[in-house]
């Protein structure tokens, strides 16, 4: 490729924060809930990369056609994959895309197509680097050349993310969009894209709590003590699920915690779906597990629900033993019916000039 950055460029990462920063110098997106990507086109060639490098084109077929039908003959931006199915993001869905069968592939494409958000602009269409420029003027840049290039519709497959310098008005997308939205991310207006580092970006995740039922627990790998609790939710048939586990248990409580669980100890535990089932999740470990008496409740911290699970393993914040654990419904993780593409806009000049996007003023 004669572009003048290489297709193995590492994307800019962000640094994982409890609040999000306040001063003039920081621009928040909305934290995507997908597959980060660059995109690079040279003429006829298109190459999709993932965060860790790794090819995607046969992968997204349908991006790889678009990016190819775009006017503009060089580019390279940086966005987020993304499928949404009824107007929600499903990471499921794309995850889905990751097969090694084409034909599954090319018909989940048809019926789930993939939406690329942009956010950055790395080369413009006259092959010129902007990654040394400051990420105001990328974003300048990007917006002129979505305004030229992209007419988004419904199923269009290209997006510009929007973008504000107004904390208020990010906090709001917060309060909006509830469990919809997976956080913000806030990016220094005055600095060059980093490759590979997190010195120029935080992200704020939009960490949730539910309370679950114990309704197993397994032991440590290495010691006949508990290593993770796991986790459970009724759904509408009064059938209990396993949804994920919690693993912080402080050391020195684990002896003491491993005798009051075995005292509970009686199948079957969970009456739905069970640990150790065919999933993607699964591992050589995942059948091994003991059932518990539905006594327990605790209070877990997670970030993502998703096909009737928790995406990653939860963060144990403390014990209920004020709670039923009938009260533990599945109701408590549904996702909203906001959804975070209700902030996608068609691009027009008016909205990528910073009317309805972005609350830039450019000079």
């Amino acid at each position: 490729m004669s572009l003048p950055i290489p297709f193995d460029l590492a994307p800019m990462e962000a640094k994982l924060v409890s609040t999000l920063p306040r001063g003039p110098h920081w621009q928040y997106e909305p934290k995507w809930d997908g597959f980060r990507c660059l995109a690079f086109k040279d003429g006829a060639t298109v190459e999709l990369r993932s965060k860790s490098g790794q090819p995607f084109n046969r992968y997204f077929p349908e991006l790889v056609a678009a990016l190819r039908a775009l006017a503009a003959a060089r580019l390279v931006v940086d966005g987020e994959l993304v499928v949404s199915v009824e107007n929600v993001l499903s990471f499921d869905a794309l995850l889905m895309r990751i097969h090694p069968a084409q034909s599954r592939v090319d018909r989940l494409a048809r019926e789930h197509p993939v939406q690329f958000i942009l956010f950055d602009l790395l080369v413009d269409e006259k092959g010129r680097s902007l990654i040394d420029r400051p990420l105001a003027e990328r974003r300048h840049a990007l917006e002129n050349f979505a305004k030229r290039h992209i007419t988004t519709t419904v199923d269009a497959a290209l997006w510009l993310s929007p973008a504000t310098e107004e904390l208020n008005a990010a906090e709001r997308w917060l309060k909006a969009l509830g469990a919809g939205l997976d956080g913000i991310v806030a990016k220094r207006i005055d600095l060059p894209y980093h490759s590979g580092d997190r010195t120029a970006a935080q992200k704020y995740k939009n960490m949730r709590t539910a309370d679950c039922v114990v309704g197993g627990f397994r032991y440590a790998s290495k010691a006949r003590v508990v290593g993770s609790l796991l986790l459970g939710l009724y759904d509408d048939e009064h059938l209990l699920h396993h949804v994920g586990f919690a693993a912080n248990i402080p050391a020195a409580e684990r002896p003491a915690l491993t005798q009051k669980l075995e005292a509970l100890v009686k199948p079957p535990g969970f009456t739905g779906q069970r640990p150790g089932g065919p999933s993607r999740w699964s591992t050589e470990r995942s059948g091994d597990w003991e059932p518990l008496v539905t006594k327990l409740v605790v209070e877990v911290q997670y970030d993502h629900f998703s096909g009737g699970r928790f995406r990653h393993g939860t963060k144990l914040l403390r014990w209920r033993p004020d709670k039923a654990p009938r009260q533990c419904s599945m109701k408590q993780v549904v996702q909203e019916a906001a959804t975070t593409m209700s902030l996608l806009k068609p691009v027009t000049a008016a909205s990528a000039e910073g009317g309805d996007l972005t609350s830039h003023a450019h000079a």
